[in-house]
Formats: structure tokens, C-alpha cells, sequence
């Protein structure tokens, strides 16, 4: 068999967090290293809210918008025999938190469970490698390991996406696991039979609100979960940063030589932020989208705007192309979304002050009419 090339991280389309901040991980391990810490934990609850919400001191960057009390919370959930549950609404960085939350506590992330109407209890736990199966029998050499198998034996946490996308029955295969912290393998006889989960194991699941009611969870399965809410950023201030500090990390990756201006950060985030809240900085009522306009969705609209400007020959990122792809992202759900964006931008854009705002508007009148 050919030797794997060594990718660079660079290389990567996505690499992992634990791939990005390596050397915060080490520095944080260092730092930790004659404190005690949760069996099985890579760092101390203490790093890993650090790594969390960044430290100055030990030059570690913040990774994401919430209080320290909500981070607390969710890493005492993980150091408990209780999994924890993230719900809220779509684009809330669910999914980026229990990333990082993984990254830290286990120092690997990429045990994923991805919920859907599809998954099986072989996604899950364990399925087999056919041929080998058929020539050697259920054996260990033939088991194909699944996400939940590899966290209860390596002791790492696992990350189920999106749990109330499953069928019932396949959500319930968590029941006894969280409860005994025992899988059961009937295929084999002996010790082999059954999986003791080793120390650091634990789950972390997300669901989003708007599909809760997809597959509700059975009474069971949420008493072995503790349950936090991830909000979406209220401060808009934060939520300029945090975008900003996003795009030009993404764009230095990319190797686009682009400016993504403060200007147009603004006018990105605002837009987002108050067709997501439903009024007005000024706190003028407007209608809201179907679409989720969330501070996720922005950033890959400020992405999307910023190769649209290098690829097409432009310096820096203008107004049209942020509303051109404003509105590629806006109109995923219902047609009637664009009317919403029209009154937006004529009721609330054209009013506003400065250059830039009116540079924006403008740009609206000549993409939305031809939308």
C-alpha cells in the first residue's frame, strides 16, 4: 500500500481546530501541567474556558461569543456522567462550539455523528467489513469502528450534529450508553461482548430550534443531557469584531489579497443583525426573513462578496457585490423574502447617513430589480 502524502494544513479546504490552534493547545497543556484536571481531559476546565474565550496573557484568541458563566456550564456538563445538549436557532456556532469544546477537552474533534433522516445505528456504533466477515467471521480485525464506538474507547468526546434530524429509535441508541457507559457487541463472545467506556468520554449533540419538532426527543434521552441555549449575538458591536475577525482570517488562508473593508463590514453585519431581530438599530419595526439571517451566514456572505471582487478584478469588496450575494443567501426559502428585502433596503438603507449607506442603496436598486 502507497505511503499517505502529508497535507499541510494550509492545504486544507477546512482544517480541524485542533489542526489551527496547535500551538494554543500546547501552550495551555504546559501551562496545565502540575494541575489536576477530569480523567481522561487534555487541559483543566480552567484552559479550556481559556481557550474558549481566548487569553491575553498566555496569547490565546477568542473563539467565540458567549459569557464565561454559559462556558462554564457546558464544560461542568462534560466533566459529569450527563451529555451536553447545545440547542438554538440555525448559524448560532452550535457546531464551532462543541468543535472547540472538543478540541480542548480531548484534543480530536473529528468524532462525528451527522443526524439525519438517514442514520443508522451502524453510523453510530459499529458495522463490519464485509469480506472480511465472510472469510473470518465476526472478529475484531472485521469490525469497522463508528464515532461512539472510538469515543468510548479512546475516551474522547463525541459530537452528535443535528440529533433531532434522527428517527426515535435511532436517538434512543444513546439511552443505555449515557446511563451505563456500556456498549454491548452480541457478535462477540467473552470480554470482547462488551465496550467499558474509558475515562473522558462523553457526548456532545446539537439540535437547532426551528427543527425540534422534526423527531422530539424521548423524556429519557433528554434526562441524560443538560441542555444550554446558545443565543445568537445580541451586541453588535461584538458581532462586527467577531465577523470581521473572521473574514480576514479567512481570506489570509485563502490567499486573497482582498480588503474587506470596516465600511463594509458594517453594512454587512447590520443588514444581517436587524433583518434578524425584526427592528431597526433605531428600533423601528421591519419584517423579518424566513431565512435565518444569521452571524454564520454572514461571514460566508462577506467571503463569498470578497472573491467575487478578487476574481472579477477589484481591489476591495463594494456594495453591490455584498448585496449581490445578500441576496443569494436571503432567498433559500421563500420567494416572498425578496419583497422583504426591497422594503428593507427603501424603507430603512436610503434613510440613512453617509456615503457608504448610500452607495448601498443604490447598489440595491440595481441588483434587486433585476433579481
Amino acid at each position: 500500500m502507497a505511503e499517505k502524502k502529508q497535507v499541510k494544513v494550509e492545504e486544507l479546504q477546512r482544517p480541524s481546530v485542533e489542526m489551527l490552534y496547535s500551538d494554543e493547545i500546547a501552550r495551555l497543556k504546559e501551562h496545565d501541567k502540575d494541575k489536576p484536571k477530569p480523567l481522561g481531559w487534555a487541559m483543566t476546565p480552567d484552559s479550556v474556558v481559556k481557550f474558549v474565550l481566548g487569553d491575553k496573557k498566555l496569547d490565546i484568541v477568542h473563539k467565540f461569543v458567549g459569557t464565561r458563566r454559559f462556558i462554564e456550564r457546558c464544560v461542568v456538563a462534560l466533566a459529569t456522567n450527563r451529555g451536553l445538549m447545545l440547542i438554538g436557532e440555525p448559524g448560532t456556532a452550535k457546531s464551532y462550539l462543541s468543535e472547540i469544546l472538543s478540541a480542548a477537552i480531548s484534543g480530536d474533534s473529528t468524532l462525528i455523528v451527522q443526524g439525519s433522516a438517514g442514520t443508522t445505528e451502524d453510523d453510530i456504533k459499529y458495522s463490519w467489513n464485509y469480506a472480511l466477515l465472510l472469510s473470518e467471521g465476526a472478529t475484531p480485525s472485521a469490525m469497522v469502528e463508528a464515532p461512539l464506538y472510538r469515543g468510548m474507547d479512546e475516551g474522547k468526546l463525541v459530537r452528535f450534529e443535528e440529533i433531532t434530524r434522527c428517527p426515535l429509535e435511532i436517538q434512543d441508541t444513546l439511552l443505555s450508553i449515557l446511563s451505563d457507559r456500556v456498549m454491548k457487541i452480541p457478535e462477540f463472545d467473552g470480554p470482547d461482548g462488551t465496550l467499558y467506556a474509558r475515562s473522558g468520554f462523553n457526548v456532545i449533540a446539537t439540535a437547532n430550534t426551528r427543527d425540534r419538532g422534526v423527531n422530539e426527543m424521548s423524556a429519557a434521552l433528554k434526562r441524560r443531557f443538560n441542555f444550554e441555549t446558545v443565543h445568537p449575538i445580541q451586541n453588535l458591536k461584538q458581532e462586527r469584531e467577531l465577523v470581521q475577525t473572521q473574514m480576514e482570517r479567512r481570506l489570509e488562508r485563502a490567499g486573497i489579497p482582498v480588503r474587506f473593508s470596516e465600511d463594509a463590514t458594517e453594512l454587512l453585519v447590520t443588514t444581517f443583525h436587524e433583518l434578524r431581530s425584526g427592528k431597526t438599530l433605531g428600533g423601528q419595526a421591519i419584517e423579518t426573513l424566513t431565512t435565518v439571517m444569521s452571524t454564520a451566514e454572514a461571514v460566508e456572505v462577506g467571503y463569498a462578496s470578497s472573491l467575487h471582487a478578487y476574481y472579477f478584478g477589484k481591489s476591495s469588496v463594494q456594495p453591490d457585490h455584498i448585496v449581490d450575494n445578500i441576496v443569494g443567501a436571503a432567498l433559500k426559502e421563500n420567494a416572498e423574502d425578496l419583497k422583504k428585502l426591497r422594503l428593507y433596503f427603501n424603507q430603512v438603507v436610503k434613510g440613512r447617513k453617509g456615503k457608504h449607506w448610500q452607495s448601498y442603496y443604490d447598489a440595491s436598486r440595481k441588483v434587486l430589480n433585476q433579481s
